[in-house]
């Protein structure tokens, strides 16, 4: 993970909230929002004919922005031709962070490191301030790639995307009839789940296309944080409380944390000890200790 030299603040990542780079008003209400990150879009939501336009659109609103470093920028991948003019764009502004799709391991992250460190500079912005988030399966040869991550210059987050996976698969579905995703896909949501916590980062999870249906988008959220999801992707304003509240402790979850923390704190000597009738060895004292941090104790 990057040590972000500037020094970086704390920055929440329940919530990822897209936006299209070339609509003013739904960049701004994605600002507005309650999404711990506004996402802006150049890559897919932006078609090739508005490219340079819609760069224009999204540093004007990441400028005009009370809170820049929760504004954030995705570009087009490295492998299309356009990521500097991207950056060349951005940057001035002053956005959170870059992500990065369709990377293919971390060597793709020290180069986009590289285009931003002289663009910071040139901007009077501090040197490695410019957080990185990396899509990490959205390519047959990304999926082999996601452990390689370790160490990747300023990056704080992995996601996955089953949408361009399946496009160069030429797979004609994603999910079965009971609405899960297939086994490739699974399998992509676990790599990036691995290959995030094995790097240090945050595993971010993918969107739900069917934004109208907030109790699944609920439980799905919960669902995969439970496996150790510590963010999700969204598509349309609304799914930002459900996510929020899917990925923000409970009253009784900080409860139960200290308790278990406290349990340890009374028997310092012992490899496991009792609670509420359990039996708790020293990885649920590491879960515990963990989720204190995410709430600040």
């Amino acid at each position: 993970m990057s040590d972000c030299p500037a020094p970086c603040p704390p920055l929440r990542m329940r919530s990822w909230l897209f936006a299209p780079g070339d609509s003013e008003k739904k960049m701004s209400k994605a600002i507005a929002s309650e999404a711990d990150i506004a996402l802006l879009d150049l890559e897919d939501s932006v078609v090739p004919a508005r490219k340079a336009e819609a760069r224009s659109m999204v540093a004007a609103a990441i400028a005009a922005a009370e809170n820049r470093a929760r504004v954030w920028v995705r570009v087009n991948p490295l492998s299309g031709g356009l990521t500097e003019a991207d950056l060349d764009a951005v940057i001035p502004a002053g956005p959170g962070g870059i992500f990065l799709p369709k990377a293919e391991g971390g060597h793709d992250v020290a180069a986009l490191d590289a285009m931003l460190t002289p663009r910071e500079a040139a901007a009077g912005i501090a040197p490695g301030s410019t957080r990185v988030a990396a899509l990490v399966t959205e390519t047959a040869a990304a999926m082999f790639t996601t452990g390689t991550y370790d160490g990747a210059p300023r990056l704080v987050a992995m996601s996955w995307g089953a949408e361009d996976l399946s496009s160069e698969l030429g797979a004609s579905q994603q999910r079965g009839a009971d609405g899960e995703y297939t086994h490739v896909y699974e399998l992509a949501r676990s790599l990036c789940l691995l290959g995030a916590v094995k790097a240090g980062v945050a595993p971010i999870e993918t969107v739900q296309p069917e934004f109208r249906d907030l109790e699944a988008l609920e439980r799905r959220a919960r669902s995969v944080r439970a496996s150790g999801y510590r963010g999700m992707l969204a598509i349309h304003p609304a799914q930002v409380g459900p996510i929020n509240a899917a990925f923000t402790p409970s009253a009784d979850e900080i409860a139960h944390a200290r308790a278990v923390v406290q349990a340890f704190a009374d028997a310092p000597e012992a490899g496991t000890v009792a609670l509420d009738g359990n039996m708790l060895d020293r990885p649920h004292l590491a879960l515990a200790e963990r989720l204190l941090a995410e709430v600040g104790g």
